[in-house]
């Protein structure tokens, strides 16, 4: 994947890009000629992100809005209908780790609130943007899961649980697309240096891992309109398709 992505009038959507992995994908679509739709909780993460977007000559489009929401989503998608009419891009990336404790001791707000956010967020999300994704003449998904899906930590449970089932929704919504011209599949950005990592690793030295900027540089790769793959999982660390 070394080819230059060009998404000149394109409109890409990412969620949680006030921050972390989120807001350096933003901008690498920006930079590719994408008017990006950035979604996150923190404002001033998104006034952040939309300075440096415009400093670099790109386009964006703020929208402050909690997954949780669910009637806003929908709302976000009526008006990107509106707007464009389409939308050739999403990246579902927002997510919570809620905590790390055995699941005896998980208080049951904590674990409705990983649930929430982590999967009916993102079902809701999908069913919202599905049908302008599908105007598209090169429509491309991509969905943020973890290692932890398939292999379980101790601790980790509803963390784990919320990816889990996020990569049946997303290769079951592949499956349903794939004799269209959409293709979905799920990205696992694996270790990054990210406020998210630092809560579930407290020890680890950041230094030692890669900084979202190269995360992010393989991630928009597989957003490329030239890619044919669907309902398969990338590995940014080994940066290719793993099945």
């Amino acid at each position: 994947m070394t080819e230059k992505l060009d998404l000149q009038g394109r409109v890409a959507l990412v969620t949680g890009a006030s921050r972390g992995i989120g807001y350096h994908v933003a901008k690498e679509l920006a930079a590719a000629g994408a008017h990006v739709i950035a979604v996150a909780r923190t404002v001033g993460g998104l006034e952040e992100l939309d300075d440096e977007i415009q400093a670099a000559g790109g386009q964006a489009t703020l929208v402050p809005l909690d997954l949780i929401d669910m009637p806003g989503i929908d709302r976000l998608g009526g008006a990107i209908f509106e707007r464009w009419g389409k939308l050739d891009i999403l990246v579902a990336n927002a997510g919570i780790l809620g905590i790390i404790a055995p699941i005896g001791h998980v208080e049951a707000k904590v674990f409705d609130k990983v649930m929430a956010t982590n999967v009916t967020g993102t079902w809701r999300l999908i069913r919202s943007v599905d049908p302008l994704l599908r105007k598209s003449d090169a429509g491309r998904a991509i969905v943020m899961t973890s290692d932890v899906a398939a292999h379980p930590r101790a601790y980790w449970g509803p963390f784990a649980a919320s990816k889990a089932a996020v990569e049946a929704m997303v290769r079951s919504w592949a499956l349903e697309t794939q004799n269209s011209a959409l293709r979905v599949n799920l990205v696992d950005p694996g270790p990054t240096r990210t406020a998210h990592r630092a809560l579930a690793m407290p020890g680890e030295d950041p230094k030692t891992i890669p900084h979202p900027s190269e995360t992010a540089a393989r991630i928009a790769a597989t957003i490329s309109p030239t890619i044919s793959e669907t309902g398969r999982l990338f590995s940014v660390r080994e940066n290719r398709f793993l099945d």
